[in-house]
């Protein structure tokens, strides 16, 4: 997966920082293409993974822009950036909701064998 820089120069301008944001030891960079436009990342060795992030971003923005009839494609990115925060924040609740049940579960099949093995020893 790809890494964010945790500080980039202030040397750059904002199309390179956005281009840059994306670093790794990898040298050559990734050439994606999100709703018309291109960017040069770099990635961990996972050139596939990032390129079908860019086509999951490209994909919700260009349904966002046909649902709305939205041509500003910085009001397309917000639009789509919130169905993707939508989604995101839904998987979470659903996970949590699993997790939380499944966990008391594992905790008391734990001290289950625990009062077992001291009952044995």
């Amino acid at each position: 997966m790809a890494r964010a820089e945790p500080h980039v120069s202030a040397c750059y301008s904002r199309r390179e920082a956005a281009e840059y944001t994306w670093l790794s030891r990898r040298e050559a960079p990734v050439k994606i293409e999100i709703y018309n436009q291109s960017y040069n990342v770099q990635a961990d060795d996972n050139e596939e993974y990032l390129k079908e992030l860019a086509a999951f971003v490209d994909e919700k923005m260009r349904s966002v822009a046909e649902a709305t009839r939205t041509v500003d494609s910085v009001r397309v990115a917000v639009l789509a950036a919130l169905n993707i925060a939508d989604e995101l924040h839904s998987l979470k609740k659903r996970q949590d909701a699993i997790e939380g049940p499944l966990r008391q579960r594992v905790e008391k099949c734990v001290a289950m064998v625990e009062k077992t093995l001291e009952q044995t020893a």
